[in-house]
């Protein structure tokens, strides 16, 4: 790969079945294993509840579930993404997240329009480092407050 420059993006990759996605780490406040989570009544179906983190009530959603893929049972590698947008602290959990990757801005590509597939709504773009192919995920519609809201009057907090 080639040096890295300033303007060269830092990703933090995770794993979700036997793909990987990426989101930038400006917007992750720190990586945790999974712990005790809460069930909040009366809350989407793919947020799973919330955690103490810290001293602070952190929701918790299982992006298997809101991208439409086969929930899994947690395990030693899962891990909660703590992500932060617009001031608001959102934990995803993942199955996996062990690498941090440098990439150029160029060299993400836009995704395919015939991707198909269950997350296609939530994906900003592609990149490719040597055979791995990283989805890079747009947290703003993964986490989209309206729509969150609109679906029937339940939010993330319920």
């Amino acid at each position: 790969m080639s040096e890295m420059t300033a303007a060269d993006l830092k990703l933090i990759v995770f794993q979700l079945k036997d793909k990987e996605y990426a989101i930038p780490v400006n917007q992750v406040r720190s990586i945790e294993k999974v712990e005790h989570i809460t069930r909040v009544p009366r809350t989407v179906g793919f947020v799973k509840g919330v955690i103490n983190l810290r001293g602070v009530v952190t929701p918790i959603i299982s992006l298997r579930s809101r991208f439409n893929l086969e929930e899994a049972e947690y395990n030693e590698h899962s891990r909660v993404i703590i992500a932060v947008l617009n001031d608001m602290e959102v934990g995803l959990i993942v199955d996996s997240a062990n690498d941090v990757i440098d990439v150029a801005p160029e060299s993400i590509e836009p995704p395919p329009e015939v991707i198909g597939s269950e997350e296609a709504d939530f994906i900003k773009g592609v990149t490719k480092i040597e055979k791995r192919l990283f989805i890079l995920i747009d947290l703003e519609k993964v986490l989209n407050p309206e729509e969150l809201a609109a679906q029937d009057g339940k939010g993330i907090a319920g």
